[in-house]
């Protein structure tokens, strides 16, 4: 695969930055480039506003708000400057371009309690990339006053109060409609909260590329079309044989339809075969509604002949907490492990995953936030406040690829490959959708993809065809109506 697009931490952007300019690139050049790149994405997305509100911080963030002032006031554009009282620039830039706004317009202090004035437009440059502490005090009431002031807004590099490094929002944090970020894509911006409050993204290097060569990156955007160079084209003359046999186990009393999506998904992700292990009252539903498939009772007379055809096993789907699923995973996890067979674990497969158990070697877990608390022995809230830590430590700890799925699903490997997936979308978060990405990981590995390779591109297709199906309207999307979209982004 070639090299996705780069994310980098908020120390490396420094860095960079830091580099652009001993390499003879000045910084207060640096901050005319940034805020007339602002100024044109405003221009741009929201051409007939005439008043804007830009709020200034302290830091080089607020000195690319006073370039945003100055060439809106220069364009003719009504323009009011608000900064925290007693905030005035730090550093030599930022009070250069506030002098020279300072010229053509006044900045008015704001304490709590004070309005906002009535504006087309509100600029967010109050805090840049360095934060990582909840916004407290007057700046917490002043992004609590901006989110319910109704006007749309610009976010400079971050949106305020976001972790740019996590995608973390420790407290208040603006939500912004669009955000331009400068030098390096910030990872935050990306994943969790980060993704959720920056709205559409638009991203300029202001000319300080040149040094990234050397500069690693944090992680990388997992790139559809490059992960679809992993399948082979299909031939003429290829069988069935060819493309694996996945074996879904799962579906206690009452959730036949788990394993259902999930050994359907394997199917129309191009799996030539596909069993499934069940409770019997399960058969002839599944049957019925799906006849491709070959169904059987999960008990200890059937399951070596399963295993034995088999060439990926998928367990979780309507697992269950009982006892009947916890020996199901016991014989899937044993009989992977003997036959070096790769597995899927996702859902109440997790549940009754333990900590220092052997595990087969080619292994992806698929959990959401609240199934990676449990394996890591922590909350939601704590997964969520460092998404990217959380998936390479499941991933170090388990010894296994994993896909944390959620806002900006994260896929990581136990040598600590982070890759992100910038799609999907509020419609997903229904039942059954975790199913089908299950099933869908199973049938590229049955297709001969590796464990990462699955992963990352089982990720990045779900949530690509979970945009697809949505088609602008996320409500009421339910996980089967990702098949269609699914053999559509499986075939370009």
């Amino acid at each position: 695969m070639k090299s996705g697009t780069p994310l980098y931490s908020s120390a490396a952007v420094r860095r960079l930055d830091a580099a652009a300019i001993a390499a003879g690139t000045p910084g207060l050049e640096l901050m005319r480039r940034a805020g007339r790149v602002a100024f044109d994405a405003l221009r741009q997305r929201w051409p007939q506003a005439r008043r804007l509100l830009v709020l200034c911080g302290a830091g080089n963030n607020g000195g690319d708000g006073y370039v945003v002032a100055s060439l809106a006031r220069q364009a003719g554009l009504e323009v009011s400057v608000l900064a925290l009282e007693g905030r005035e620039p730090a550093s030599e830039e930022a009070r250069t371009v506030c002098a020279e706004w300072r010229r053509l317009g006044e900045v008015a202090p704001w304490r709590p309690g004070d309005a906002l004035p009535r504006v087309d437009l509100i600029v967010d440059a109050l805090f840049g990339t360095g934060l990582s502490r909840p916004l407290e005090g007057a700046a917490a009431a002043l992004v609590e006053a901006v989110n319910d002031a109704g006007a749309p807004v610009l976010a400079l590099d971050v949106p305020s109060g976001i972790d740019a490094d996590r995608g973390h929002a420790p407290g208040p944090a603006l939500r912004a409609a669009l955000t331009v970020s400068f030098v390096g894509r910030k990872l935050g911006l990306y994943t969790g909260a980060g993704r959720a409050h920056a709205g559409d993204r638009h991203f300029d290097d202001l000319g300080a590329s040149a040094g990234a060569g050397g500069e690693p990156p944090e992680a990388c955007l997992l790139a559809l079309d490059d992960c679809l160079g992993w399948l082979a084209p299909r031939r003429d003359d290829d069988h069935k044989g060819r493309f694996g046999h996945v074996l879904v186990v799962g579906g206690d009393h009452g959730m036949g339809g788990a394993v259902r999506l999930c050994a359907e998904a394997a199917l129309r992700c191009g799996s030539g075969l596909v069993s499934v292990l069940t409770r019997p009252e399960h058969a002839v539903p599944l049957l019925g509604g799906r006849p491709e498939l070959m169904v059987a009772p999960a008990d200890g007379a059937t399951w070596p002949e399963a295993a034995g055809r088999a060439s990926v096993l998928a367990v979780g789907p309507g697992l269950g907490r009982g006892e009947w699923g916890r020996q199901q995973l016991e014989q899937a996890l044993r009989r992977a492990a003997g036959q070096d067979l790769p597995c899927v674990l996702d859902a109440d497969g997790l549940w009754h995953l333990e900590a220092g158990r052997e595990l087969p070697g080619r292994l992806v877990l698929t959990p959401h936030p609240g199934e990676a608390a449990r394996l890591l022995g922590t909350d939601t809230a704590g997964i969520q406040s460092d998404r990217p830590a959380a998936a390479r430590e499941l991933a170090r700890r388990y010894r296994a690829c994993v896909v944390l799925k959620g806002n900006g699903s994260l896929v990581a490997d136990p040598k600590g490959r982070l890759g992100v997936v910038d799609a999907g979308n509020p419609g997903m978060a229904s039942g059954g959708m975790g199913d089908v990405l299950t099933g869908v990981v199973a049938a590229l590995l049955a297709q001969g993809l590796g464990p990462w390779q699955a992963a990352a591109l089982g990720a990045v297709a779900h949530a690509t065809a979970g945009d697809r199906a949505a088609d602008g309207q996320p409500r009421g999307l339910i996980a089967s109506d990702l098949f269609p979209a699914l053999r559509r982004v499986l075939n370009p």
